[in-house]
């Protein structure tokens, strides 16, 4: 669990990242999350964007990514989720 410190310190990290993902009108898949997992893995901190033609709510899919990835959900803002999970091999941030 990420104290408030922590999120703040990513929220600032994550703020000049791109979307790497987009989930559409098919919502999240097991395809999907096995490419998080990875991606998350190399990067420790991404952004993902939900397309307004998506049927779930933004919360929901936030949720489904986090427990299939086993990341914290760092933001939601706007219709972008941001995710950090501590890479294992690969680690580059330090948290405060």
């Amino acid at each position: 669990m990420l104290t408030g410190k922590q999120k703040r310190y990513l929220r600032s990290e994550a703020h000049h990242l791109k979307p790497i993902f987009q989930v559409g009108k098919t919502g999240v898949n097991d395809n999907m999350i096995r490419q998080i997992e990875e991606a998350l893995e190399k990067r420790e901190l991404l952004k993902v964007s939900v397309l307004q033609n998506c049927l779930e709510d933004k919360n929901t899919v936030a949720s489904k990514l986090a427990a299939g990835t086993g990341a914290e959900i760092v933001q939601i803002i706007g219709h972008n989720i941001v995710l950090y999970k501590e890479s294992e091999e690969n680690k580059h941030i330090q948290l405060p």
